[in-house]
């Protein structure tokens, strides 16, 4: 790589630590927003915790869908602002709400419908304490995502401003009324797991009309203009499908893949899916800086594109991921060494207790050396507008290695739980090489999409 000008960069240490840190607070407050309901819900039961987990796993399919189209909206703002194009920043903002609220809107209804086929299909014959506790919690989650897909759009857009304070704010609001919701639903009115998702469904909707009002703001730099004239721009939905549309199917197979993981899984016993539970909640709180420092890169990474300074681009990304792998050192140390008191928290069996234990420990290992060339690089490819090639590589390695080693190792080698963790570690292990060898050899360049 060329020798960079350290006077001519377009972001200085101060400025990465101001996107950095408020986004690392955001994503620990969101995913303890998840790990609430499932400790606040493991009073009820160990069935109560599973059906939780059960729906978690749907959800999060459905959450990064939205994610997708608030991806493709930041990637195309980020390369407009770097470009100094603030105009077309703006309309590209008000496109997005469109294609945000519509597509939430359809799957909400379309989802509320056919709910108890959904579960009966994926999950087949699970307990019936766990199906029942499992539809309960659906439901609201369900009336929620309208209310989230267009908040996910509205916080992308001031990441893309560097404005991350502000949504780390929102989210601390977000954790407050869901814990405080928690409290109330569940514990003074026996509400159980439709509770939980009660509480979730208040903390979005109130987040979300808190961020659609500073979206609409002209005082800021990207902000939606005539909220109320409406106004369709084709070709400018065309540049953000042009990344949404890659994202979306790969988050969407990707997240299909994980169902159906959950289902082999769920194949175990309850003492498996409890255990799945907790290790997903535990191995998220060691993810947390690579997942903040990835959605910072929308705003790095895409600025320089825009601004056509790919060396520049170049240098933040190895930046990047150098404080990926020291700050995921740092949490991964953390999580291995609290393991097993955290996982009391979930008031397990001794099985459940064991399993879970034993695999997030392993799992801790791996995630140091390989998650963040697995899924932070990718991040750094998007927000240049390579969004295809991550799509095929997600995908092809999920079900080559993820989905079907799963089944070889837990089911057929007799390994349960432990098998499935092994099949996933070897995605990961495919994921970071051809992700590295790509931003290495330099071709998302040339993939710059305004």
């Amino acid at each position: 790589m060329p020798h960079i000008d350290q006077s001519s960069l377009l972001f200085d240490n101060r400025y990465l630590r101001a996107l950095i840190v408020p986004l690392l607070i955001e994503t620990l407050l969101s995913v303890t927003i998840g790990m609430m309901d499932t400790i606040m819900v493991a009073r009820v039961g160990e069935h109560a915790v599973s059906g939780v987990s059960l729906i978690d796993s749907i959800a999060n399919l459905l959450i990064f869908l939205f994610s997708a189209f608030a991806t493709g909206g930041a990637v195309i703002a980020s390369q407009y602002l770097g470009r100094k194009d603030n105009r077309n920043a703006c309309h590209s903002a008000k496109q997005l709400m469109y294609l945000s609220l519509a597509f939430s809107l359809a799957v909400s209804i379309l989802m509320l419908v056919l709910r108890k086929q959904v579960l009966g299909l994926i999950y087949g014959h699970i307990e019936a304490d766990v199906m029942d506790s499992a539809l309960s919690y659906f439901t609201p989650i369900l009336i929620s995502f309208p209310f989230l897909a267009v908040l996910n759009s509205c916080n992308a857009l001031f990441r893309s401003m560097g404005k991350s304070r502000i949504t780390m704010i929102v989210a601390i609001i977000m954790n407050l009324i869901n814990v405080s919701g928690n409290a109330l639903f569940i514990y003074v009115f026996g509400m159980e797991t439709f509770g939980a998702g009660l509480a979730s469904l208040l903390s979005r909707m109130v987040a979300c009309f808190y961020m659609v009002y500073k979206t609409t703001r002209p005082a800021e730099q990207i902000h939606v203009p005539d909220p109320l004239k409406f106004e369709l721009d084709i070709p400018m939905i065309r540049r953000i499908l042009k990344i949404a549309l890659p994202s979306g199917i790969e988050n969407s197979v990707f997240h299909i893949g994980k169902i159906l993981v959950s289902s082999t899984v769920a194949s175990f016993g309850t003492a498996s899916i409890a255990a799945n539970a907790v290790f997903n909640a535990l191995s998220t709180f060691a993810n947390i800086p690579g997942s903040a420092i990835g959605m910072a890169s929308v705003t790095v990474i895409g600025q320089c594109c825009g601004a056509r300074e790919y060396d520049q681009a170049s240098y933040y990304g190895k930046k990047l991921i150098g404080l990926t792998f020291l700050m995921m050192g740092a949490t991964c140390l953390i999580i291995f060494l609290l393991t097993p008191e955290l996982a009391r928290l979930y008031n397990l069996s001794d099985a459940a207790y064991n399993l879970a234990v034993e695999a997030t420990r392993l799992n801790m290992f791996q995630t140091l050396l390989f998650w963040p060339p697995a899924f932070t690089i990718p991040n750094f490819l998007r927000a240049a507008g390579d969004a295809r090639f991550t799509m095929i590589v997600s995908i092809a390695s999920m079900w080559i290695f993820r989905v079907m080693l799963s089944v070889i190792l837990g089911v057929y080698f007799g390994l349960g739980f432990l098998g499935v963790c092994w099949g996933m570690f070897i995605d990961w292990y495919c994921r970071g090489i051809l992700f590295t060898a790509r931003f290495i050899k330099g071709k998302w360049k040339t993939k710059t999409v305004v």
